[in-house]
């Protein structure tokens, strides 16, 4: 549901400039950038993560801007990819922390609710990454395939 007074219908925050250039004050190149983006990705951290630190302790404002591939293309190119999305296994973990809150607590029907709209949403993403042939035609999601991957 969209905020009474924000005219905004559910829209996020933050909005995009409208050029697509990269700064001038910005002072890292494309090379640099990529070097940083693959040192961040060996040393552990997701796509998400690398684009947080790429803005806040690099001065990066837009990756795809500065060097015309986006964070998940380089580390594609890489090959330092996970074979998961990033947004999946997310949902993965929020999964197996329901079904143990559920076994625990077998009344809360809210948090029944909640496992079942997050696999609900586990199911339509999987769809998608299959049709985008970014996950294996033949994988499933099964609540013991979802603990062993959330460890």
């Amino acid at each position: 549901m969209a905020r009474m007074h924000s005219r905004k219908r559910g829209k996020s925050g933050s909005t995009k400039p409208a050029s697509r250039e990269n700064p001038s004050w910005v002072s890292f190149n494309a090379e640099e950038i990529t070097e940083a983006i693959v040192n961040l990705a060996n040393a552990g951290h997701s796509p998400s993560e690398i684009g947080i630190i790429l803005r806040d302790q690099y001065g990066v404002p837009d990756v795809k801007a500065a060097t015309e591939k986006t964070v998940q293309q380089i580390l594609r190119e890489q090959n330092l990819l996970d074979e998961i999305p990033e947004d999946l296994m997310n949902l993965v973990r929020k999964s197996v922390k329901l079904k143990s809150h559920m076994g625990e607590n077998n009344k809360d029907y809210s948090a029944k609710r909640g496992h079942q709209l997050t696999v609900s949403k586990i199911r339509r993403l999987v769809k998608y990454y299959k049709s985008k042939k970014r996950l294996p035609a033949d994988w499933r999601y099964t609540e013991e395939t979802a603990e062993l991957l959330a460890k």
